[in-house]
């Protein structure tokens, strides 16, 4: 049986402009801090996932570009060569994989998501990809939080709220 290998293939500007917080940071300050903020947010996420995140940004508009692709952190960022579309980066890399690859592709641009599914990805919207990292988020946050060991290991942390009652009780009789 071959090992499942799991990837997820993002849209980088369609994302951005499609979160507001995102979409608000690169009209206020500047794209490139709405850049590196959807970079930080995935490479979170991809800590506590296993699949391989590729975050994919247009440079067709760069006279010369001839693309990059390099690590960050746990996960890849690339910008497409000079008349490469990161819709067609993206369905490029979905029909190089191997079929029985699972493959993700977060965009909210629909007719890349029917292009996509055609090519037999799994597609996910903008608002699908944050609901899962929230989700995400959230779940490690409350695991953190409920297992987090107690400040001074005191018996009182320990107990249940009757307990610490009937022990102030008992020291108040003295």
């Amino acid at each position: 049986m071959l090992l499942q290998k799991e990837f997820l293939l993002v849209d980088g500007y369609n994302i951005i402009h499609a979160w507001d917080d995102l979409k608000e940071l690169a009209q206020d300050v500047s794209l490139e801090s709405a850049r590196q903020k959807l970079m930080d947010i995935l490479s979170n996420y991809k800590g506590v996932k296993n699949t391989t995140i590729i975050l994919v940004f247009d440079g067709y508009l760069v006279k010369g570009n001839i693309g990059t692709a390099y690590p960050y952190h746990n996960i890849y960022v690339v910008y497409t060569k000079e008349a490469e579309t990161a819709d067609h980066y993206i369905e490029r890399v979905v029909t190089s994989m191997p079929k029985h690859y699972r493959i993700r592709v977060a965009t909210g641009d629909s007719l890349e998501q029917l292009i996509i599914y055609g090519q037999g990805a799994t597609r996910m919207t903008a608002k699908e990809l944050r609901l899962e990292i929230q989700a995400e988020s959230n779940y490690l946050r409350e695991r953190f939080i409920e297992n987090r060991p107690p400040k001074n290991n005191l018996l009182a942390d320990h107990l249940d709220r009757e307990a610490l009652e009937w022990i102030e009780a008992l020291r108040r009789k003295k």
